[in-house]
């Protein structure tokens, strides 16, 4: 004896497993949420608050890089050599490359020169 499948329950039971499909889903992305951890909790682990002397320095030092990072790229997006742009500027290949490399405490003045001046671009500093 063939059995013979009704289109309504089959439809029913694929709606069924839809909504546990998701429900399960949903669980498990509340899970992974209590999991995450807040970068700003690790650095006050790893570093301390903000103002002490350890996160002063690790913020300090992780600005430089971050400028570094974003001249290197806008530097190569214009094509441009670390010589070309230094030639631009007024200064040293040697002076780009310690930029870049984050391993210079830069002025907002130089690096406005190095945006405007160096690359044709505009540098915009926001408060936030």
């Amino acid at each position: 004896m063939l059995l013979k499948e009704n289109s309504k329950d089959t439809e029913k039971g694929n709606k069924t497993c839809g909504k546990i499909k998701k429900r399960i889903f949903r669980r498990k992305q509340t899970f992974e949420m209590k999991n995450i951890i807040d970068f700003e909790d690790i650095l006050k682990e790893k570093y301390g608050e903000k103002g002490s002397e350890k996160r002063d320095k690790y913020d300090a030092e992780s600005l430089a890089f971050r400028l570094g990072v974003m001249l290197k790229q806008a530097r190569k997006e214009a094509n441009l050599t670390q010589e070309e742009l230094a030639e631009r500027t007024g200064t040293n290949k040697s002076y780009i490359s310690r930029i870049e490399r984050g391993l210079s405490d830069i002025q907002v003045s130089t690096y406005y020169k190095l945006i405007e001046v160096g690359l044709g671009k505009n540098l915009n500093i926001s408060i936030a």
